[in-house]
C-alpha cells in the first residue's frame, strides 16, 4: 500500500521500503545513521512473561538484520478493558528482560483498549552509514548461511490447539527468545575484518553481500525478497541442510498449518521448483511463518566456512543451507 502513495525524496534515507528491507535507515551525520523498525502481534504462547520476551526478541531482530545496534524502544500495547492488569505487567516484564539483555532502553510507549491483546515495540538503533547490511546484493556463487531452525509457526498453531508436546514448546520458545544479537555481532565483525573501505556512501562488504532475518514470510518468502532486491541471481536450497525444530514435521503431518503458511505458499510458490525426492512435509515447512527467526546471510564462497565456524564457536547453531546461482527460471530450486 505504501508503494501506491506519493513518494518522498529525502537524500538522507539510505534504506526505505523500496525493496522490502528489514528496517529503515536514515543518515544523521557522516558516521551515524538511525535504524528504525516496528513490530507487534497477538500472543502465541500461554505464558504472559514468555510472550513478552518473544515479542521483544522479534522486534529487535530487524535492527540486527541491518547490522545495527539497538538503543531505545517504545512499547506498544493493546489490552482488553476487563483483563487482569497483572497479565499485562508480566508481558511488559518479559519484554523488558530481553531489552535489558540487548542493551536497549525502554523509554516509553502507548496503550489502547482492545478486545484482543497485542504487544510489541518500535525500536531505534544506530549504525555506521557505510556498514549497512541490506537484503539485496547477493552474488552468484555466494553461500547461504542461516542461524536458526524453522518451525515456530506450525508449533505455535499446535500450542493454540492444545496439542503441542512439551518438548516442541520448549524448542520453539528457546528459539523465539534467543536474540540475534550474538549472530549479528559475529557477522558484522566478519564484515569489519574484511577491510571494507570507509567510502562516503554505503558499499557492499567483500564478505557479507546480503543479510535479512526470516520472519512472517517464511524462509522461501524472505529468500525471494533477497533475490528480487539483488541483480541477476537465483538460488538453490538444500532441503536436507535446513535445520528444523523438534516437532515441526510432526505438526505438518498432523495438519497444524497456520493460515499465514498457506498465504505464503500461495503467494511465492510460483517461483519455486522441487527435486523429485524432496518430501512434501519439507516443501510445506519452507513457507512456515517464523517469529523471531534466524538471520539469513549471502556470503562470499571463500568466506563462508570461516563465518560458519565463527558463528558456531559463539554458540550460534548456524547451517549452510544453499547457494546463490546465476539467474534462472523459476528463481528458487529446492533440492534434497
Amino acid at each position: 500500500m505504501l508503494g501506491k502513495l506519493a513518494r518522498q525524496h529525502d537524500p538522507n534515507v539510505l534504506v526505505g521500503f523500496d525493496h522490502a528491507d528489514d528496517a529503515g535507515v536514515y543518515q544523521l551525520g557522516p558516521d551515524t545513521a538511525l535504524v528504525q523498525t516496528v513490530d507487534f502481534f497477538t500472543p502465541i504462547v500461554d505464558d504472559p512473561y514468555t510472550f513478552g520476551q518473544i515479542a521483544a526478541t522479534n522486534s529487535l531482530s530487524d535492527v540486527y538484520a541491518m547490522g545495527g545496534r539497538p538503543l531505545t524502544a517504545m512499547a506498544m500495547v493493546c489490552f482488553p478493558e476487563k483483563a487482569e492488569l497483572e497479565i499485562l505487567e508480566r508481558i511488559l516484564a518479559g519484554g523488558l528482560s530481553k531489552m535489558i539483555e540487548a542493551g536497549c532502553t525502554v523509554i516509553g510507549g502507548h496503550s489502547i483498549r482492545d478486545d484482543e491483546t497485542k504487544f510489541g515495540y518500535s525500536v531505534s538503533g544506530v549504525i555506521d552509514p557505510r556498514r549497512v547490511l541490506r537484503n539485496g546484493g547477493a552474488r552468484a556463487g555466494d553461500r547461504l548461511i542461516f542461524t536458526k531452525a524453522i518451525g515456530t509457526g506450525v508449533i505455535s498453531t499446535a500450542i493454540k490447539k492444545g496439542v503441542a508436546k512439551q518438548s516442541w514448546i520448549d524448542a520453539a520458545v528457546t528459539s523465539m527468545t534467543t536474540l540475534n544479537k550474538v549472530a549479528a555481532e559475529v557477522i558484522t565483525a566478519e564484515l569489519g575484518s574484511a577491510g571494507q573501505a570507509r567510502a562516503p556512501v554505503p558499499t557492499p562488504s567483500p564478505v557479507i553481500h546480503a543479510l535479512t532475518d526470516v520472519t512472517g514470510f517464511g524462509l522461501i518468502g524472505h529468500l525471494r525478497e533477497m533475490l528480487l532486491a539483488s541483480e541477476g541471481v537465483s538460488a538453490t536450497i538444500s532441503a536436507s541442510g535446513v535445520p528444523l525444530l523438534d516437532g515441526a514435521l510432526d505438526c505438518i503431518r498432523a495438519g497444524h498449518i497456520p493460515g499465514g503458511l498457506n498465504a505464503n505458499r500461495e503467494f511465492a510458490e510460483c517461483i519455486v521448483t522441487y527435486g523429485s525426492d524432496v518430501p512434501a512435509e519439507i516443501k510445506t515447512l519452507l513457507f512456515d511463518p517464523q517469529t523471531a527467526g534466524g538471520l539469513l546471510a549471502s556470503v562470499a564462497p571463500e568466506s563462508s566456512r570461516g563465518l560458519l565456524d565463527a558463528l558456531r564457536a559463539a554458540g550460534v547453531p548456524a547451517h549452510e543451507i544453499g547457494e546463490i546461482t546465476a539467474a534462472a527460471h523459476p528463481r528458487i530450486h529446492v533440492a534434497l
